[in-house]
């Protein structure tokens, strides 16, 4: 898509976050404005090419154990972006080819790329929906026709809560969907932070205010209340690489926790 002609109704001067992640990644999804826009981000905090693989893997982690320890076989990832390697369904049906994933956007590109390459993919659907607006996501007919919400099923917010701004009241909206769901099931959520490397992280958040979704950073203690009324499973609230390593080799898993993260991630269960 890099240099192509943007669908209609898209604008491709405008940095769009999907895009720019994509960019992040090592995609090819992504418009001229989308890499100025990264590439500005990359010089005031050059770490963030690798905390998106980061957080990709903190993903990878947490469907692995939903679906082998939580007993989870159905999906719910909203805010899903542009499609990168090593998918939720990917990585889920490794494991299980029974299970069922939904990916939600609001991102018209985002969905039409998604809808072509996952077009053969089987057990996986792809619906429009927006965050701000949890009750129709879960009332989608062609989500409600893949996802029996009957059952436990694990929500993903990765990398999405953060372009909510605190009028959007993000808690609340993650609450409405918590209580749409039945206990036994899971969110799993990643969230920027200014709490280390505070500066970078702010001057990264300001390009995106440029983009047609502006970032907002919150401490600890706010993304922490974003997993009231769940019981978050060890190790807690943690930056990326310190969620469940597994065998990981010592050696490298301290040398990046020697790098900065702006990244606290976490998986909560409804009791």
């Amino acid at each position: 898509m890099a240099d192509d002609a943007p669908p209609p109704g898209i604008d491709a001067s405008v940095p769009n976050p999907a895009r720019m992640y994509d960019y992040f990644l090592g995609g090819k999804n992504n418009y001229a404005a989308d890499r100025e826009a990264a590439e500005r981000v990359l010089r005031v905090a050059p770490e963030a090419r690798v905390l998106a693989r980061r957080n990709r893997a903190f993903l990878r982690r947490a469907v692995r154990h939903l679906v082998t320890e939580a007993g989870i076989r159905q999906f719910v990832d909203i805010g899903t972006g542009l499609p990168a390697q090593g998918g939720v369904h990917e990585v889920a049906h490794e494991l299980d080819p029974t299970v069922r994933v939904a990916y939600v956007d609001h991102d018209p590109v985002v969905l039409a790329h998604a809808r072509a390459l996952l077009s053969g993919a089987g057990s996986t659907v792809t619906v429009r929906g927006d965050l701000r607006r949890p009750e129709e996501i879960l009332a989608d007919p062609g989500l409600r026709s893949l996802i029996d919400l009957s059952q436990p099923v694990a929500i993903l917010l990765v990398a999405v809560v953060h372009f909510l701004s605190r009028d959007d009241k993000p808690a609340e909206l993650v609450a409405r969907l918590r209580d749409a769901v039945v206990p036994g099931s899971h969110l799993v959520l990643s969230h920027v932070t200014d709490e280390e490397r505070g500066g970078a992280a702010r001057e990264g958040a300001a390009v995106y205010r440029g983009s047609d979704a502006g970032i907002t950073l919150r401490n600890r203690e706010e993304i922490h209340g974003l997993f009231d009324g769940f019981d978050l499973l060890d190790p807690g609230l943690v930056p990326l690489d310190d969620w469940r390593p597994g065998d990981e080799n010592p050696l490298l898993r301290q040398a990046r926790r020697n790098l900065p993260t702006w990244f606290l991630c976490g998986v909560g269960r409804i009791p």
